[in-house]
């Protein structure tokens, strides 16, 4: 591992000067400092001294990334959060600032640039996995981040997340007292943690009410409304006594997905194909019929994440640390049973 003596030797400075500029201590001019971080850069030396070092020149901007959705999907709960998190963080006279993430497996490096350039106090996370190789980095490094979903289990970090097995849970009970028993599930890949996290909700109510789950009935996919249309399609063409009565979706664009499928099939949402979401998107209640879905607490979400990440950058310790709100069902007509 590289030594302060040899950064101070690349930078063509002396040891003292090296530590002064790490710790923004001193009088080093800005060309000196410049020459120092860039040593440091290329020798991979404790970049956690620089977070420490840079994060004293408060920036009050907090740092955060976004994926570009594909054009025909949408995301309603990016905007809310955004939203939420730029007013959450006003009030703390801090600024969001945003940026684009499209190829994940290079996130890091951005992450590292923002950190060595001193534009950001700290940032929030988003869309979080297990091996979450940014989380692992800005903890590695020891930089204020806050995120907005888990990881790894062994892995003590701060985060806000929905409780998306609970919700699920509220879902498949909403159904089974409908009467429902031939439940399917409109599930993400196994490389999501939250698909899992919602997965596991499903799983454990129908197992909780002693029903058997066809394999038929859980179908992995993206979350794309063109593969949900499809595996609906698939299961409405089951036997009568295999064909799932209803379905439960791990997002509203997959729900609609399904819904479409069930009236093209000449089928009524609700009295013959019950659907619930996971969103509550604005545009769920104008649907034909609207459509029951899972409420996320988004603006509870943001306002927590930003307080908790200006208290780390103030080097105090949030209480708790590890936030999981419940989502709430809100019960719409495409789980209504008449047919009138």
């Amino acid at each position: 591992m590289s030594t302060i003596k040899d950064v101070a030797r690349r930078a063509g400075v002396s040891t003292a000067t090296v530590s002064y500029v790490l710790n923004n201590t001193g009088t080093v001019s800005e060309a000196t400092r410049q020459r120092v971080l860039q040593a440091v850069k290329e020798l991979g030396y404790r970049p956690s001294v620089i977070a420490r070092g840079l994060q004293a020149r408060k920036s009050r901007m907090i740092g955060y990334s976004w994926r570009p959705m594909p054009p025909d999907q949408f995301n309603p709960i990016l905007e809310k959060f955004i939203h939420s998190m730029a007013e959450a963080a006003e009030r703390h006279d801090y600024h969001v600032l945003t940026f684009p993430s499209s190829i994940p497996y290079d996130e890091v490096t951005i992450y590292q640039d923002m950190i060595e350039s001193g534009r950001v106090d700290g940032f929030i996370l988003p869309h979080t996995n297990l091996n979450d190789r940014r989380i692992r980095y800005l903890l590695d490094v020891g930089f204020p981040f806050v995120a907005f979903g888990r990881s790894n289990p062994d892995w003590d970090f701060p985060w806000v997340d929905v409780d998306g097995t609970g919700g699920m849970r509220q879902a498949v009970t909403h159904l089974l007292e409908l009467g429902h028993r031939r439940i399917a599930c409109l599930a993400w890949p196994e490389t999501s943690l939250t698909g899992q996290y919602r997965l596991e909700g499903y799983q454990a109510a129908m197992v909780e009410a002693n029903l058997p789950i066809d394999p038929a009935w859980v179908v992995r996919t993206e979350n794309d409304y063109y593969h949900a249309y499809q595996i609906t399609q698939t299961w409405l063409a089951l036997p009568p006594d295999r064909r799932p009565t209803a379905v439960v979706a791990l997002s509203d664009l997959m729900a609609i997905g399904a819904m479409n499928a069930a009236a093209d099939a000449g089928l009524k949402v609700g009295p013959d194909l019950a659907v619930v979401g996971f969103d509550d998107a604005p545009i769920t209640g104008y649907l034909r019929p609207p459509l029951t879905s899972l409420r996320q607490p988004i603006a509870e979400v943001g306002e927590r994440a930003v307080t908790m990440l200006i208290e780390l950058v103030r080097g105090e310790t949030p209480s708790p640390a590890q936030v999981l709100l419940k989502p709430r069902l809100i019960v719409r007509d495409s789980t209504r049973l008449s047919k009138t």
